[in-house]
Protein backbone atom coordinates (compact mmCIF):
# COMPACT_ATOMS: atom_id res chain seq x y z
CA UNK A 1 0.00 0.00 0.00
CA UNK A 2 1.30 3.41 -0.98
CA UNK A 3 0.51 6.48 1.14
CA UNK A 4 1.26 9.93 -0.24
CA UNK A 5 1.61 12.50 2.52
CA UNK A 6 2.78 15.99 3.36
CA UNK A 7 4.52 15.66 6.73
CA UNK A 8 3.61 19.19 7.86
CA UNK A 9 -0.10 18.47 7.37
CA UNK A 10 -1.87 17.63 10.65
CA UNK A 11 -4.34 15.31 8.89
CA UNK A 12 -1.44 13.38 7.36
CA UNK A 13 0.20 13.12 10.79
CA UNK A 14 -3.04 11.68 12.24
CA UNK A 15 -3.31 9.23 9.34
CA UNK A 16 0.28 8.01 9.73
CA UNK A 17 -0.23 7.61 13.47
CA UNK A 18 -3.41 5.58 12.77
CA UNK A 19 -1.54 3.29 10.37
CA UNK A 20 1.28 2.76 12.87
CA UNK A 21 -1.15 2.10 15.75
CA UNK A 22 -2.91 -0.54 13.64
CA UNK A 23 0.45 -2.03 12.59
CA UNK A 24 -0.36 -1.62 8.91
CA UNK A 25 2.60 -1.85 6.57
CA UNK A 26 2.80 0.92 3.99
CA UNK A 27 5.22 2.71 1.74
CA UNK A 28 5.34 6.45 2.39
CA UNK A 29 5.91 8.98 -0.36
CA UNK A 30 6.29 12.75 0.10
CA UNK A 31 3.61 14.26 -2.12
CA UNK A 32 5.48 17.55 -2.62
CA UNK A 33 8.94 16.09 -3.29
CA UNK A 34 7.60 13.38 -5.55
CA UNK A 35 4.40 14.73 -7.05
CA UNK A 36 2.06 12.13 -8.56
CA UNK A 37 2.46 11.96 -12.33
CA UNK A 38 -0.33 12.40 -14.84
CA UNK A 39 -0.23 8.67 -15.58
CA UNK A 40 -0.44 7.73 -11.89
CA UNK A 41 -3.29 10.13 -11.25
CA UNK A 42 -5.20 8.90 -14.28
CA UNK A 43 -4.81 5.27 -13.14
CA UNK A 44 -5.70 6.03 -9.50
CA UNK A 45 -8.70 8.13 -10.49
CA UNK A 46 -9.98 5.30 -12.69
CA UNK A 47 -9.46 2.77 -9.91
CA UNK A 48 -11.04 4.94 -7.21
CA UNK A 49 -14.59 5.29 -8.50
CA UNK A 50 -14.51 8.78 -6.95
CA UNK A 51 -15.40 12.06 -8.63
CA UNK A 52 -12.21 13.79 -9.81
CA UNK A 53 -12.92 16.77 -7.52
CA UNK A 54 -12.17 14.46 -4.55
CA UNK A 55 -8.53 14.41 -5.68
CA UNK A 56 -8.19 18.19 -5.25
CA UNK A 57 -7.07 19.76 -1.99
CA UNK A 58 -9.99 22.19 -1.97
CA UNK A 59 -8.98 23.73 1.35
CA UNK A 60 -5.41 24.41 0.21
CA UNK A 61 -4.01 27.88 -0.41
CA UNK A 62 -2.90 27.05 -3.95
CA UNK A 63 -6.39 25.80 -4.87
CA UNK A 64 -7.84 29.08 -3.61
CA UNK A 65 -5.15 31.30 -5.18
CA UNK A 66 -5.72 29.66 -8.56
CA UNK A 67 -9.49 30.17 -8.18
CA UNK A 68 -10.04 26.52 -9.09
CA UNK A 69 -13.51 26.40 -7.56
CA UNK A 70 -14.70 28.40 -10.57
CA UNK A 71 -12.28 26.99 -13.15
CA UNK A 72 -12.60 23.22 -12.57
CA UNK A 73 -16.20 22.86 -13.82
CA UNK A 74 -15.10 24.27 -17.20
CA UNK A 75 -12.04 22.03 -17.51
CA UNK A 76 -12.01 18.56 -19.05
CA UNK A 77 -11.00 15.59 -16.87
CA UNK A 78 -7.76 15.39 -18.82
CA UNK A 79 -6.98 19.07 -18.12
CA UNK A 80 -7.78 18.56 -14.43
CA UNK A 81 -5.48 15.52 -14.20
CA UNK A 82 -2.68 17.42 -15.94
CA UNK A 83 -3.16 20.32 -13.50
CA UNK A 84 -3.04 17.97 -10.48
CA UNK A 85 0.23 16.54 -11.79
CA UNK A 86 1.87 19.98 -11.72
CA UNK A 87 1.97 20.43 -7.92
CA UNK A 88 1.57 18.05 -4.98
CA UNK A 89 -0.04 20.84 -2.95
CA UNK A 90 -3.09 20.65 -5.24
CA UNK A 91 -3.63 16.99 -4.41
CA UNK A 92 -5.90 15.92 -1.51
CA UNK A 93 -3.86 14.14 1.10
CA UNK A 94 -3.22 11.70 2.44
CA UNK A 95 -3.74 9.76 -0.75
CA UNK A 96 -3.81 6.01 -0.21
CA UNK A 97 -3.32 3.56 -3.04
CA UNK A 98 -4.22 0.01 -2.12
CA UNK A 99 -4.48 -3.16 -4.16
CA UNK A 100 -8.13 -2.60 -5.01
CA UNK A 101 -8.97 0.83 -3.58
CA UNK A 102 -7.93 4.48 -3.53
CA UNK A 103 -8.70 6.80 -0.60
CA UNK A 104 -8.39 10.59 -0.50
CA UNK A 105 -8.13 12.35 2.85
CA UNK A 106 -8.36 10.70 6.25
CA UNK A 107 -11.73 9.55 7.52
CA UNK A 108 -11.16 6.93 10.18
CA UNK A 109 -14.40 5.01 9.56
CA UNK A 110 -13.66 4.73 5.83
CA UNK A 111 -10.07 3.67 6.50
CA UNK A 112 -11.28 1.11 9.01
CA UNK A 113 -13.52 -0.47 6.34
CA UNK A 114 -11.17 -0.30 3.35
CA UNK A 115 -7.76 -0.87 4.90
CA UNK A 116 -8.55 -3.19 7.76
CA UNK A 117 -11.46 -4.82 5.92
Amino acid sequence: MLVLVYRKCSTCQKALKWLEEHKIFFEERAIVDENPTYEELKEWYGKSGLPLKKFFNTSGMLYKQMNLKDKLPEMTEDEQLRLLATDGMLVKRPLVIGEDFVLTGFREKEWEEKIRG
